[in-house]
């Protein structure tokens, strides 16, 4: 796979106007993708469940434009509002899609995006919306290419949505997605997020991530930033290195079910990803002292009811959960009795593994 098969042909047709609306999940890395090179290329191989009520809809209006003016324009609303400080991420990210879809420059765009869960709060909301807004995109592109096929149309949402956030790549398809070369992925790629085809065991079916909301505002440092600090980082190569091994060790339990080898890479993956930014320079700190508080009674509850919960972070103070289905029942009772104390204003999102983006 290379990038040259994302650059289209001449189109047949240029439609007029038109409109088109795609729900796309967020998702949670079991295998964190933490540092990068140019062009949103990952410095080392990340695994995700996709999540399925943690999602953005998006919804693009676009109308050819009667005189191209070398640029894709556009307007933008975020839950029915102006979103100026969005505008910079759409510039750029339009900027370093245009040679792959170059039929924008011919378009005036309306984007109207929502999300289900609070933006920029640790549960990758760039992920599911620059997921969303690339199967839009796809959608118009795919107009003026009837011939397109399903495979072609994903793939390439895909590699669109990772050079907007990196991990939005990982936000089109389901339920378990991979990125990144891995020696034992074999169809493995730095350029788009790809369905993991290997056994999954059956007690990852419908497993569970409830979200404990622990902080809904802006994070003080953007993921962007953070990924910079790992150009110079003491321990980036080390990192990369155990996350190639995370992952094979990942793999490994996914087809044997192994629950307790499945909590302890998950778990060492969400500290390490936390250890990075606290001993980058500048250091910095994502998490709260609720997520520590949730972190230590999620250990206390294990250790004495023998459950295999777990949890996760992503760059950000907010919990996730993870345990299977069949346990449901008893955790949600764990956490009304004893975390939800140290969520903002007690609120938490219930959610589970995932089947990948819709049209709507």
């Amino acid at each position: 796979m290379n990038e040259q098969e994302f650059i289209p042909s001449e189109y047949s047709e240029l439609v007029t106007s038109g409109t088109t609306t795609w729900k796309a999940p967020s998702n949670i890395a079991l295998v964190k993708y933490w540092g990068k090179f140019p062009d949103q290329i990952p410095a080392n191989p990340s695994i995700s469940f996709t999540l399925s009520n943690a999602a953005t809809t998006t919804t693009v209006a676009y109308e050819r434009k009667q005189k191209s003016d070398g640029g894709a324009s556009f307007d933008l609303l975020f839950e029915g509002k102006p979103k100026e400080e969005f505008r910079p991420k759409i510039s750029t990210f339009f900027h370093r899609i245009s040679k792959y879809m170059p039929f924008l420059n011919e378009y005036h765009l309306k984007i109207d995006t929502s999300n289900t869960f609070p933006h920029s709060s640790g549960i990758a909301s760039s992920a599911s919306g620059m997921a969303a807004l690339a199967l839009c995109l796809m959608d118009i592109e795919k107009r003026m290419k009837p011939s397109m096929g399903t495979e072609y149309f994903l793939k390439k949402a895909s590699f669109l949505a990772r050079l907007g956030s990196g991990s939005a790549c990982r936000s089109i398809s389901g339920p378990v997605v991979e990125w990144g070369q891995h020696k034992d992925l074999s169809n493995s790629s730095d350029l788009v997020g790809l369905p993991y085809e290997g056994k999954v065991h059956e007690v990852f079916q419908g497993y569970q991530d409830t979200i404990l909301l622990v902080h809904k505002g802006e994070k003080t440092v953007s993921s962007t930033a953070g990924h910079d600090l790992m150009n110079n980082h003491p321990f980036a190569k080390p990192r990369f290195a155990q996350a190639h091994k995370n992952l094979s060790r990942l793999l490994a339990v996914f087809e044997t079910g192994d629950l307790q080898e499945f909590i302890e890479i998950v778990e060492s993956e969400a500290l390490t990803l936390h250890a990075m930014m606290m001993s980058s320079i500048p250091y910095y700190l994502l998490m709260k002292p609720q997520t520590l508080s949730i972190i230590e009674k999620l250990w206390a509850y294990r250790k004495q009811s023998g459950l295999p919960l777990c949890f996760t972070l992503d760059a950000g103070a907010n919990v996730h959960l993870l345990y299977p289905q069949k346990e449901t029942a008893k955790i949600l009772q764990f956490i009304k009795n004893e975390l939800v104390a140290y969520c903002e204003n007690g609120q938490y999102i219930c959610d589970q593994i995932g089947g990948g983006s819709e049209k709507i």
